[in-house]
C-alpha cells in the first residue's frame, strides 16, 4: 500500500525576497517546487500539497482596499478563498505538466478547503500572522496610523501587517481530500491554512483571519494518518541559538527535543514556532516523521541527506539530538 505525504509549501517560497510577486515569477518558483514534489511521487507516496498565502492574501486585500471607490471591497476570508484558488491553479497546472513530461501522468486537483475555528479564540485579540508585502518602517507606520493595521518587524526582512491566526479545529472537506487520495489523485488542499469559518445557527460562515498553514497541515496530516509531514521553509535545516556564535544546526530531533527547544524559545512564534507546533501536534497523534527543509532540498531530505528530521521519542530514550557546529517580532506602536 502506498504511503501518504503531506507537503507544506510556504507562501514566501512562491514569492521570493526581492521579487515583485508577478504571475510569471510565481509560476517559475512553483515549477521548481513541483519538480521536488514529482520526486516524492516517484518514490511511491500519495501526496497532498498544502501552501501558504501570506504575501498573496495581503496583496489581494490591499488591491481590494485600493479599488474600494470603484468596486465593493471584499473581506479577508474571501481573499483567502481567492488566493487558495489562484495558487492551487498554478500548482495544479504546473505539477500536471511536470508529471506529463516525466511520463508519470496522474490526476491533480485543488480542493478549496474550509477550516473551522473558534470565534472566541484569543488570537482575535492579539494578531500575530504576517500577511502582505514587506514594507519599510516608515511606510508600515503610516499604514498603521491611516488604516489601523497592526504591524511587526518580520525576521529582520522588513515590516508587515499582522492579522488574527486562530487555531484550526476541523477540516470541512477532509472526506473529499481522502477520497481523492484513494483514487490516486495528487491533491492541493488547505491552501493558506484554509478559509477560516465558524459554525453558527445557519451553518458555516467566513470570519476574517488567516490560519497558519503549518498548523492546518499538521491537523490534516494527523487526520489522514499520513506517514510523513514535510514542511518547506527558507532554511535548509533547523538551528538552535540561531544567529548567535553558538548556533547549532540540527539534523535529527525527537519529539521530546522539539518540545524542549520550543519551550526554551529557540523557535519564536513569528518564524519557526508554528512549524514546530505542527510537528508536535502531528507526532503526538501517531505521526511517524516530520521533515523540515527548503524547497530545493525536499528529495535529499527524504533520503536523509538534508533537512531536519523529527520523529517520536523512542521508549527509554532521552532524545539527544545530532547537532552540527529567530528574533521575536517587534510591534510598532
Amino acid at each position: 500500500m502506498k504511503r501518504t505525504a503531506v507537503i507544506a509549501i510556504g507562501g514566501n517560497s512562491l514569492t521570493l525576497p526581492g521579487q515583485a510577486g508577478t504571475v510569471e515569477e510565481q509560476r517559475e518558483n512553483v515549477r521548481q517546487t513541483c519538480e521536488s514534489v514529482a520526486d516524492i511521487l516517484a518514490a511511491g507516496y500519495h501526496v497532498v500539497i498544502t501552501h501558504g498565502n501570506g504575501p498573496q492574501v495581503g496583496a489581494a486585500l490591499l488591491k481590494s482596499e485600493l479599488a474600494s471607490r470603484e468596486v465593493p471591497p471584499v473581506t479577508l476570508d474571501v481573499c483567502d478563498a481567492e488566493t487558495q484558488a489562484t495558487i492551487g491553479y498554478m500548482i495544479q497546472q504546473t505539477l500536471g505538466g511536470v508529471l506529463e513530461a516525466r511520463r508519470m501522468p496522474r490526476p491533480v486537483a485543488t480542493v478549496i478547503t474550509q477550516v473551522v475555528v473558534d470565534p472566541k479564540d484569543p488570537a482575535f485579540q492579539t494578531p500575530t500572522k504576517p500577511i502582505g508585502p514587506f514594507l519599510g518602517r516608515g511606510e508600515a507606520e503610516q499604514r498603521r496610523l491611516d488604516r489601523g493595521w497592526s504591524v511587526v518587524e518580520d525576521a529582520g526582512r522588513g515590516w508587515r501587517r499582522v492579522v488574527a491566526s486562530p487555531q484550526p479545529l476541523e477540516i470541512v472537506e477532509l472526506d473529499a481530500i481522502r477520497r481523492c487520495l484513494i483514487n490516486g489523485v495528487a491533491v492541493i488542499a488547505v491552501g493558506g491554512g484554509g478559509i477560516p469559518v465558524v459554525r453558527g445557527e445557519h451553518g458555516l460562515r467566513g470570519i476574517e483571519a488567516v490560519i497558519d498553514k503549518d498548523r492546518a497541515s499538521g491537523l490534516l496530516a494527523a487526520h489522514l494518518r499520513a506517514d510523513l509531514l514535510m514542511i518547506s521553509t527558507s532554511i535548509d535545516r533547523l538551528a538552535i541559538h540561531f544567529g548567535k556564535p553558538n548556533q547549532q544546526f540540527l539534523s535529527e530531533l525527537t519529539l521530546d527535543d522539539a518540545r524542549r527547544y520550543l519551550a526554551e524559545g529557540h523557535f519564536p512564534a513569528g518564524s519557526m514556532g508554528p512549524k514546530i507546533e505542527a510537528a508536535i501536534f502531528y507526532l503526538e497523534r501517531g505521526g511517524k516523521q516530520v521533515i523540515i527543509t527548503s524547497p530545493d532540498h525536499l528529495q535529499h531530505a527524504l533520503e536523509g541527506k538534508a533537512g531536519t528530521s523529527i520523529r517520536p521519542t523512542p521508549r527509554g530514550s532521552r532524545g539527544i539530538p545530532k547537532a552540527e557546529p529567530v528574533a521575536k517580532p517587534r510591534a510598532l506602536g
